[in-house]
């Protein structure tokens, strides 16, 4: 799609912060149109509302120092533009379609608006498809559906970035695939590194990232998200391609929006949330679909303010989800990484239908297991492990070890933990989790199966220290779990 510039000049009336009224004598643009203003057209305007027959009311997506009343401000005629083609892979771009990474601009672009409309429901596949990513505790326990929506809900500091990190190595592999990173209020420290990770790991060759850094104006922020969905329905719908569309964090969206609403004067809803905050986020989640010439599949970072899973951001967000993976600062803290509540996360592709039935068995059992070792918990915590019965203690070792075996070491944390990180296949994940359950490794100590790969790789106890329940029954030569099953008798 072309756009042509009208040639339409106005004039500054007001400016309040973001917000720029401008006063047209002719036409006035349509809303979502991009207005320049400044020296050589720097400052960047897009119209929000139309106020009068000769006034429209706009958001700055660029800082609006130097802007002054009465200075010319020119209609380009077009909405926001994004870059699209091969060309973008493997380059870092700003909301404009500018690239930041001081390499030479691509040739040869293709530009597209930014606002699309969602694929037709006949455009759309109904079949369900799993997403492996190589992380054991997620494709066992909340399989990801493949074109589907995919949450990471935590509070900061919890491991969100780290998990998005790890699944962009892993997913990298798939020559036929291409992701895209979108940072919207993204740190500038956090986004270089992640550029600089990725291109030593020489995965970059088939990424695209897109920022929308923590220090810009509300309307980019708000902005960004749309950028990097209109440069992956480009690689699906063009290229036929499926993409990983990795965002952290969808939740410095929707405060985005909350800014921008606050600024142009809207009532707040509940908790000071724009009160358009369902449309907005719906207009773009619902462009990540699973349509017959490729597949988005999006994993979204969803920052929780204050761990509150009742907060209306993360309430709107996770109504979108096809699987909610939350992040657990006790777990966190108990140094159990990937830091995944087990038992609060979710996902609607866990059923016999979809992932089979030894998977839905092997899970289901997993799930049971630790649910009972969490109600123990308090009964351990003041009576003692003694006071348990044989079977209740034999159980606490098998949730024990389970929750060991669901450790990874990250390719993402290899210079921080000196530990090698490990990629997981499913049936290896699968095979781990049922010999645990089978009690085939109840005479290995739990620090065997801690921070591993495939269950293969745990070692002799004779090798390893006693830790954790171990310590209970002190440090003879005897296994754990019969000691446990000999007290009883």
């Amino acid at each position: 799609m072309v756009y042509v510039a009208k040639c339409n000049e106005g004039r500054v009336q007001a400016i309040r912060g973001s917000v720029v009224d401008v006063s047209f004598g002719r036409s006035l643009p349509p809303i979502k149109s991009v207005l320049k203003t400044g020296v050589d057209g720097s400052i960047v305007i897009e119209v929000m509302s139309q106020l009068s027959p000769s006034r429209v009311r706009g958001i700055a997506l660029t800082p609006t120092q130097g802007l002054a009343r009465g200075m010319a401000v020119i209609d380009t005629g077009s909405p926001l533009l994004a870059p699209v083609g091969r060309q973008i892979i493997s380059r870092m771009f700003d909301v404009f379609g500018q690239v930041i990474d001081r390499e030479p601009p691509p040739s040869e672009l293709q530009w597209r608006s930014v606002h699309q409309e969602p694929p037709p429901l006949v455009e759309r596949s109904s079949s369900s498809e799993i997403f492996e990513t190589g992380i054991k505790a997620i494709d066992v326990l909340l399989p990801l559906e493949k074109g589907g929506k995919a949450g990471l809900l935590g509070g900061a500091g919890v491991g969100k970035t780290v998990l998005l990190t790890e699944m962009i190595h892993n997913m990298i592999g798939n020559e036929k695939g291409v992701s895209i990173f979108c940072g919207i209020g993204e740190r500038c420290r956090e986004g270089e590194e992640l550029y600089r990770g990725m291109k030593d790991a020489g995965v970059l060759r088939n990424m695209v990232m897109v920022y929308g850094q923590m220090n810009e104006p509300p309307g980019s922020r708000f902005r960004v998200g749309h950028v990097a969905m209109t440069m992956a329905e480009y690689f699906r719908d063009d290229e036929r391609r499926d993409v990983l569309l990795l965002i952290d964090n969808i939740f410095r969206f929707v405060q985005a929006g909350m800014e921008v609403s606050g600024l142009l004067g809207q009532i707040p809803s509940r908790l000071g949330y724009q009160p358009t905050i369902s449309t907005e986020l719906s207009g773009l989640e619902e462009r990540i679909a699973n349509t017959t010439a490729g597949a988005i599949t999006s994993i979204q970072a969803v920052y929780v303010p204050a761990d509150d899973m009742t907060d209306p951001a993360a309430v709107h967000v996770f109504s979108h989800l096809s699987a909610s993976i939350v992040l657990s600062r006790k777990r966190a803290g108990e140094g159990l990484y990937p830091a995944i509540d087990l038992l609060q996360s979710s996902s609607k592709m866990a059923t016999p239908a979809i992932v089979g039935e030894r998977h839905y068995a092997i899970a289901q059992k997993t799930r049971q297991t630790l649910a009972q070792y969490g109600e123990l918990k308090d009964i351990i915590a003041m009576l003692g492990l003694e006071q348990l019965s044989s079977l209740d203690r034999q159980m606490v070792a098998r949730a024990r070890r389970l929750e060991r075996f669901l450790t990874q070491p990250f390719f993402a944390t290899e210079q921080f933990s000196g530990i090698k990180g490990k990629q997981v296949s499913l049936k290896d994940a699968l095979e781990g989790c049922e010999r645990i359950l089978r009690d085939e490794f109840k005479d290995y100590p739990e620090s065997a199966l801690y921070m591993i790969g495939a269950i293969s790789e745990a070692k002799k106890p004779e090798s390893l220290p006693l830790v954790g329940v171990e310590k209970v029954f002190g440090q003879d030569s005897k296994p754990p779990l019969q000691n446990l099953t000999k007290q009883s008798d």
